[in-house]
């Protein structure tokens, strides 16, 4: 019986042990010699690696940084010789007698004869990967909406072009080998990085795909993980050499980058052998992934490879490596949109974005335009009307509700939504987690344009403490006139002469920024930032404004009406007080008109009250 129970107790420790792998010793630096040849481990096809020839050239110095080193080596087997060093053998581990030595990670340029490739030594690696430190804050990245194919490149500059790793001068690269230029130093560069995108229509994502390029990435349209890697043999964790995933958008989208696993320790990972982004601590899905094939190409071959499932977080973005840990993935934002189309049924899409107060935005973006420009006409006459709320952690949510028409439409939709996301990431108060974003978008193929044409009201002379009903004439595109009309409560204490404003929501907001300085950059904290946000005007409302010639004033962004004289004495006079701007009128009453359209024009009426 204590027989069997051993036995059995050994065998349950040879399956943990077999399913946390433990690190390979390393092959230090120093013990490095010229003509040493080491074997390598990559996926050149499936999700199975192979081995490769690797011999060393020599060791580079200060090539990467101060005091880093890169090993120079030449590659040979499998498929390159045909195809020299490949896009997505990032991160491939190299071993000598079994140790070691570093991952794959640099290739010598475009149009290489031989497959010459930058070894990382993984000591770096791990002592980089470990560092703790705080997330670079990256405020200082301007996005601009809407989005724009220059707008991108320039705000992925913005972001990471702080980060120069590379030696510039051959004088400043030590060479240990016989043989080997120091120039090669300054020629060297991050192995390509495929980016897997899948699911996105190529007019929508080229402009980012274009931007994610200039960084150093080779975007590719391949998709999820399809048959093959569903059929596969699945593994009990990731190995040295097996291909690995960095997911920026999952679900019904797929975004995100492709590479190799270089060591496993227990559920620690470590991979590329070169940075993703440089953007150090990070909460990125590390997933599996699936090489379908190998593209040739003189340029610059590459890894055909699709990302599977989250298999665990990426927490680090280096220098010299990326790291992370197996189990559960990060926190993503939701999206769910459902578009109802006037042509068919409706359909609901459904993916996730990293919470990244760049990427973010950037990814939803391109994700709600996608999903609107796929399924509906991206040239002549369209309409959407935008219905839905993101969640904010702690702070409720931002609503949306809002129609948009024109020749491109979809453009002022997506930006709308993502508008408020963006503004609120950047925001200098605190950091903000957005919890989900729920859409509901109702599509038609048809302009919904009005303009404003005349207001009046009916009945007598007004008198204070009455309520008259206001009408307003809007005639649609199509010439069809609509008569909307609202009750307009005069109060008991109004006096003389009173005005009725009826304008479109920009209109009113240029005479809001103009006159009573009320921007959302001038907001005092969070709550107040989606105070504002939720009463951004809209297209298809009039707005209607009741407004006497009393005198007030805005003080902290706050519009206070009809104060009198001793209190805007005092108010001027403090220069303690904050900011403070005189108003020549007092706001009485304000109401909303809702149309089926985007509603444009002003008009005025001024009403003499009958006391």
């Amino acid at each position: 019986m204590k027989i069997r129970t051993l036995a059995a107790l050994l065998a349950l420790l040879l399956v943990v042990g077999a399913r946390v792998p433990a690190a390979t010793a390393s092959f230090p630096v120093d013990e490095l010699k010229a003509g040493m040849v080491g074997i390598g481990r990559t996926v050149f096809q499936g999700d199975r690696p192979e081995e490769f020839k690797v011999h060393i050239l020599g060791v580079l110095r200060n090539v990467i940084g101060t005091r880093r080193n890169l090993i120079l080596a030449k590659l040979e087997g499998g498929p390159l010789a045909g195809t020299g060093v490949i896009a997505g053998m990032s991160g491939s581990p190299v071993y000598i007698d079994g140790r070691l030595v570093g991952a794959v990670s640099y290739s010598l340029g475009q149009f290489s004869k031989e497959a010459i490739a930058g070894i990382t030594p993984i000591d770096e690696m791990i002592q980089d990967a470990n560092l703790p430190a705080p997330r670079r804050v990256a405020a200082r990245v301007d996005l601009q909406m809407p989005l724009t194919a220059d707008g991108m490149r320039t705000s992925l500059r913005q972001a990471f072009s702080w980060v120069r790793p590379f030696a510039e001068n051959p004088a400043d690269v030590q060479v240990f080998g016989p043989g080997v230029d120091p120039g090669i130093g300054t020629m060297l560069r991050p192995i390509a990085t495929p980016l897997t995108i899948g699911g996105f229509d190529a007019s929508v994502i080229d402009p980012l795909a274009s931007a994610f390029r200039e960084q150093g990435f080779l975007p590719m349209m391949a998709g999820a993980a399809g048959q093959d890697a569903a059929t596969a043999q699945p593994q009990p964790a990731l190995r040295p050499g097996d291909p690995i995933g960095v997911a920026l958008v999952t679900g019904d989208l797929a975004f995100g980058a492709t590479g190799t696993v270089t060591e496993v320790d227990g559920n620690r990972i470590y991979a590329f052998g070169h940075p993703f982004f440089g953007l150090g601590p990070t909460q990125f899905p590390m997933t599996r992934a699936y090489v379908h094939t190998i593209l040739p190409s003189l340029f610059s071959s590459s890894k055909l490879a699709s990302i599977g499932e989250i298999v665990g977080t990426m927490q680090q973005d280096r220098a010299t490596a990326i790291a992370g840990t197996l189990g559960a993935g990060p926190a993503l934002i939701p999206i769910t949109l459902k578009l109802t189309s006037d042509r068919g049924p409706s359909k609901t899409f459904s993916m996730s974005v990293v919470n990244d107060q760049l990427f973010t935005p950037l990814l939803a973006y391109v994700s709600i335009l996608n999903t609107l420009s796929s399924y509906e006409r991206q040239n002549g006459a369209a309409s959407y009307t935008v219905r839905g709320s993101a969640s904010v952690k702690k702070y409720g949510t931002v609503n949306f509700e809002d129609l948009f028409t024109g020749d491109t439409p979809s453009i002022g939709a997506a930006t709308y939504v993502v508008g408020p996301i963006n503004f609120l990431l950047r925001n200098a108060f605190e950091g903000v987690d957005i919890e989900a974003l729920n859409l509901e978008i109702e599509a038609s193929e048809q302009s919904k344009t009005a303009t404003l044409e005349r207001v009046w009201i009916d009945g007598n002379r007004p008198k204070p403490g009455s309520t008259v009903t206001l009408k307003a004439l809007v005639r649609t595109y199509r010439g069809e006139e609509i008569t909307r009309s609202v009750p307009v409560e005069i109060p008991a204490n109004a006096r003389g002469s009173v005005s009725i404003m009826v304008t479109d929501g920009s209109r009113l907001s240029q005479l809001e920024a103009r006159d009573l300085q009320l921007q959302p950059l001038q907001t005092r904290d969070l709550p107040q930032m989606i105070r504002v946000l939720n009463q951004a005007r809209k297209n298809n409302r009039l707005y209607v404004r009741l407004v006497s010639p009393d005198a007030g004033a805005v003080v902290k962004g706050e519009s206070l009406s009809s104060l009198p004289p001793s209190v805007l004495a005092v108010m001027a006079s403090d220069r303690n007080g904050g900011s403070f701007k005189p108003l020549g009128a007092a706001l009485l009453g304000q109401w909303e008109i809702t149309t089926d359209h985007a509603v444009s024009g002003s008009r005025t009426l001024t009403l003499s009250l009958d006391n």
